[in-house]
C-alpha cells in the first residue's frame, strides 16, 4: 500500500512520487490550505493539501486526530523560513495528489501529540493501544527489539543454542509463590509456570548441550513495585566446562558489545569488582550506584565507650553497626532539609538522623562544629570522626546507628538520596561485578538458614567444610552484575554434585522426602555424569529500562499488569464460567 515510511524522507527523496499511510498526528487549516502531519511507526512528515484538488481537498477537511490515511503525493523542499531544524524530515514535504482516509477515529481519551497533557498511568494501560502510538513508547519498544537481536547475535556468534524450555512446569516453591495451572487431564494436579527455567537449564548441561540460551518468559506471583511484574522476561543463560571467571569474562564481552551497538558507548574493560563485604560496608548495598561519590566510614570503634547510648549500644553490639556519611557543602542544608532526611531513612526502619555541621573545624577545632550531639562526644571520638571522614569546613556528617541491616538499608538508600538531591551523580554508565556473597542467611523469623540467591547455587571449594561447622561464613561462587545501582544480572556456579546437593538441602531443613518430591529428577541426574556448570540471568526488562531513561518496567514492556497483578486493557484476571470450574474439578469458596 506504500512506498516509504514518513520518517525516513528527506532532501534525496526531492521531486518523488510517494504513497504514504499512517494516523493523523496534527491537523492545520491555515487560510484555505490544510497541513496534516502524518504519524507512522518512524516517524513524521508535513503534507500539504491545496484546495486546487477539490476533490482531495473536501476529504482532507474531514481529518481529525488518528484518523487512518493514506496519501499519494510529491516531495518537495519546504520553502525557505519555514524548516523544521528539530523534525528528521523537516527540509522537506509532501504535496497531497491525493487521499484515502482508510478508517477514521472517536476522539482518543489520551492526547497523541507533543502538546497532550500528563493523564494517568490507569488510562494508559486501559487504552495501551493507543499509548503505544506515542512516538516515546515506539522508541523504546524499537530499542527492546534491538536489545534482544544484538544479544542474540552475540550469543550465536559465541556457540550458543537457544533452546525453549517447559512453561508448564511443577510447582517446586522456593522463593516467590507459583502462579498455578489446574489440569483437566488430571483432576486435581496443577502445573506451575516458571518462576525461571532454572531447573531445566541445569537439566540441559546435563544432556550435554554445553552452551545453552534463551529469551525466556518467567511468572512470579509477588507484591509488585516498579521494576517488577508477574510475568518479565529474562535473558536466560548456562554453560558447561567454564568456571565463573570465563562466564563473568563472555558475558562482560556480551554487556559491551550492547552498549557499544545501541547506545553508541563504550564500557570499561574489565569490569570493576567489589566483594559483597565490601559493598556492603563501604555503600551499605549490594547493588552500589558507583556514580555517587559518598561512602560509608565505621566509626563504631570509637564510640563504643561513649556516654550516649544510641551510638555506644549499637557499637557495643555484634549485631550492630554505627557509620558516619560525610557529605560536601552539606553545612548548607537547612534545618527543614535535614528533618526530610531523618524522615527518610525512617521509611527504612531508621529511628533517627544525628547529624554534625563543619562550619569552622580548620580554625576553631570541636568550637567550630555544630551539633546537638557534641555533648555526648569527647575530643578523641570527634578527631577520630573527623579524621576518617576527610571532614572540611563547609560540610556535614550524618550518622546511622542500629542493628546493621537497619543501617545499611537506611544509609544506603540515604546516600543514594544524596547524590540525586545535590546534584553529585556522575553521567555514564558504570558497571560493577559483586561477588564472594555469602551462601547462606538466616530467617529472622524462624532462624533457619536460607539461601541467600538458590539452594543450586555451589560454595567456594574451600568453604565446602563449613558447610555443617560454620555455614554463616560460607561463601558462593555466586555474581551479580550491577548498573548504575540495579542489579541487572545475577547468576553462580551450581552444585554439579549429589552428595553436595544433599548436604545443603539437609542444612536448609529440606528433608530427603521434600527433596525427592520437589526436585527428584534433578538429583537423579546429577548421578548420572553431570559437568561442572554455571549460568547467569540478566533481567531484559531492567535492563532496557536503563537504557531508554525508564523509570518503570511497565514503560518498556507491550501490554504491562498495574501493581495489583490486573491488566486493565483485557480486564483480566477474570471469572470463568460454572461449566469451565467443572471440567477442571474446581469450585469457588465465598469468604466468610
Amino acid at each position: 500500500m506504500r512506498t516509504h515510511y514518513c520518517g525516513e524522507l528527506n532532501s534525496r527523496h526531492e521531486g518523488e512520487e510517494v504513497v504514504l499511510c499512517g494516523w493523523v498526528h496534527r491537523r492545520r487549516d491555515h487560510g484555505g490550505v490544510i497541513f496534516v502531519d502524518l504519524r507512522d511507526r518512524d516517524g513524521l512528515v508535513q503534507v500539504v493539501l491545496d484546495p486546487d484538488r477539490a476533490e482531495v481537498f473536501a476529504r482532507a477537511e474531514q481529518v481529525r486526530s488518528e484518523y487512518v490515511l493514506k496519501v499519494s503525493g510529491r516531495v518537495r523542499a519546504r520553502p525557505r523560513g519555514t524548516v523544521n531544524p528539530d523534525l528528521p524530515t523537516g527540509e522537506i514535504e509532501v504535496l497531497g495528489l491525493d487521499l484515502d482516509i482508510l478508517n477514521p477515529s472517536e476522539t482518543p481519551p489520551i492526547q497523541l501529540d507533543e502538546h497532550g497533557i500528563e493523564v494517568s498511568e490507569e488510562l494508559r494501560l486501559r487504552y495501551r493501544y493507543l499509548d503505544l502510538r506515542r512516538p516515546e513508547m515506539q522508541a523504546r519498544l524499537r530499542t527492546r527489539s534491538l536489545v534482544t537481536r544484538t544479544l542474540r547475535g552475540f550469543l550465536d556468534a559465541h556457540g550458543f543454542l537457544d533452546i525453549e524450555t517447559p512453561i508448564l512446569t511443577k510447582s517446586t516453591p522456593e522463593g516467590a509463590r507459583d502462579y498455578l495451572v489446574p489440569s483437566r487431564t488430571h483432576p486435581g494436579e496443577f502445573f506451575a509456570l516458571p518462576q525461571s527455567p532454572q531447573l531445566f537449564k541445569q537439566l540441559l548441561m546435563m544432556s550435554g548441550l554445553d552452551r545453552y540460551y534463551q529469551i525466556a518468559r518467567c511468572f512470579r506471583d509477588e507484591d509488585l513495585r516498579a521494576d517488577r511484574q508477574p510475568e518479565f522476561t529474562q535473558l536466560d543463560i548456562e554453560v558447561s566446562f567454564l568456571d565463573e571467571e570465563a562466564l563473568m569474562g563472555i558475558m562482560e564481552g556480551m554487556i559491551r558489545t550492547l552498549f557499544r551497538e545501541v547506545q553508541g558507548v563504550e564500557l570499561p574493560e574489565p569490569f570493576p569488582r567489589l566483594t559483597y563485604a565490601e559493598a556492603m560496608r563501604r555503600f551499605g548495598s549490594d547493588r552500589p550506584d558507583l556514580r555517587v561519590p559518598l561512602e560509608l566510614v565505621d566509626v563504631a570503634d570509637v564510640l563504643g565507650g561513649v556516654d550516649f547510648k544510641v551510638f555506644a549500644e549499637p557499637a557495643r553490639d555484634p549485631h550492630g553497626r554505627v557509620v558516619a556519611l560525610r557529605l560536601p557543602g552539606g553545612g548548607e542544608l537547612t534545618r527543614k532539609e535535614i528533618e526530610g532526611y531523618t524522615q527518610f531513612v525512617a521509611i527504612y526502619g531508621a529511628k533517627g538522623l544525628a547529624y554534625i555541621k563543619v562550619n569552622a573545624w580548620n580554625e576553631q577545632g570541636r568550637e567550630g562544629l555544630q551539633s546537638p550531639i557534641l555533648k555526648f562526644l569527647p575530643d578523641q571520638a570527634i578527631d577520630a570522626i573527623m579524621t576518617r571522614t576527610a571532614a572540611s569546613d563547609g560540610d556535614l556528617i550524618f550518622f546511622g546507628a542500629d542493628q546493621a541491616q537497619v543501617v545499611n538499608e537506611s544509609m544506603g538508600a540515604l546516600r543514594v538520596r544524596l547524590g540525586q538531591d545535590r546534584g553529585l551523580l556522575a553521567a555514564g554508565w558504570y558497571p560493577l561485578w559483586v561477588v564472594d556473597f555469602p551462601m547462606f542467611e538466616r530467617d529472622a523469623n524462624s532462624g533457619r538458614w536460607m539461601a541467600l540467591h538458590h539452594p543450586f547455587t555451589a560454595p567456594k571449594d574451600e568453604h565446602l567444610e563449613r558447610l555443617e561447622s560454620d555455614p554463616g561464613t560460607c561463601l558462593s561462587r555466586a555474581y551479580d552484575l550491577v548498573l548504575n545501582g540495579t542489579e541487572i544480572g545475577g547468576g553462580s556456579i551450581r552444585i554439579h554434585r549429589d552428595a553436595v546437593q544433599r548436604r545443603v538441602f539437609d542444612l536448609l531443613a529440606i528433608s530427603p522426602e521434600q527433596a525427592e518430591d520437589r526436585f527428584g529428577f534433578l538429583l537423579k541426574a546429577l548421578r548420572f555424569g553431570c559437568p561442572p556448570h554455571g549460568g547467569i540471568a540478566f533481567g531484559l526488562d531492567r535492563l532496557v529500562m536503563l537504557m531508554t531513561g525508564a523509570t518503570s518496567i511497565r514503560d518498556v514492556m507491550a501490554f504491562p499488569k498495574t501493581q495489583s497483578a490486573a491488566c486493565l486493557l483485557t480486564d483480566a484476571p477474570a471469572s470463568v464460567d460454572e461449566a469451565q470450574l467443572k471440567e477442571l474439578g474446581l469450585r469457588i469458596r465465598t469468604k466468610g
